[in-house]
């Protein structure tokens, strides 16, 4: 009883890692994807509406794209993983002999040898999921894909981004561009670190770091866009 509650309290902790994961790659990538859009609009031009409708533009297709891409890669990533299972299920009954060498070869790389070793292969081998769980995870390094909703992914990540690239976006509609470009750029910067120092609360690193990284990756896609901008103006 005690190991199937530590079991579920593992698996909502992965899937609440992935949640989160996905929520900082949506927000993130639409938060400063937009930011240099909407500046290098904005440093090539005096009109608001210009700046706000691609914005807005950019917003709805980042938001749009991103779920679709983690739509496709979660499906993939679990499609990938239940073509392995079975090709390793199908040699592990036609060809027994070769993947019990792999097994052995498995752990005598772990140091194991001799009677162990063989005592080793021999439980392994004597349960064929343990045998597969254990070809999938030492042999070819995959880890279950636990994910197995992939439109909820996409519906995580693109909620973020829209959210995200409101961000940067916003201020341009209650201030002038000059003055809309300095907030813009604050608020974000404000943001990005927030969300450096949560992730780097909930998983492992520095906060402090961590939001410092993230705002750095902000402030230079907002100096490229700006810069690609004012190519404009000359």
């Amino acid at each position: 009883m005690a190991k199937k509650k530590s079991l579920i309290k593992f698996n909502d902790e992965h899937k609440n890692r992935n949640r989160l994961s996905d929520i900082i790659l949506g927000g993130q990538d639409g938060l400063v994807n937009v930011l240099g859009v909407i500046l290098g609009v904005a440093a090539a031009t005096v009109d608001t509406r210009i700046v706000l409708a691609a914005g807005f533009a950019a917003t709805f297709a980042e938001s749009v794209s991103m779920a679709a891409v983690a739509y496709t890669s979660k499906v993939a990533e679990r499609d990938y993983y239940k073509s392995m299972v079975e090709t390793e299920k199908r040699e592990i009954k036609e060809i027994p002999e070769s993947e019990k060498e792999e097994i052995r070869e498995i752990y005598r790389r772990k140091g194991f040898k001799g009677d162990l070793l063989e005592r080793i292969v021999h439980v392994i081998t004597s349960d064929e999921q343990v045998w597969l769980e254990t070809m999938m995870r030492d042999e070819l390094v995959l880890t279950p894909v636990h994910d197995k909703r992939p439109l909820g992914a996409a519906l995580i990540v693109g909620v973020s981004a829209l959210i995200g690239s409101l961000v940067p976006l916003m201020p341009f509609v209650a201030f002038p561009i000059g003055t809309g470009i300095y907030v813009s750029v604050l608020l974000s910067a404000v943001v990005l670190f927030v969300v450096g120092f949560i992730k780097a609360k909930m998983t492992i690193g520095s906060p402090g770091k961590s939001g410092m990284q993230m705002v750095i990756i902000g402030v230079l896609s907002a100096l490229v866009g700006y810069g690609v901008g004012l190519l404009f103006t000359l």
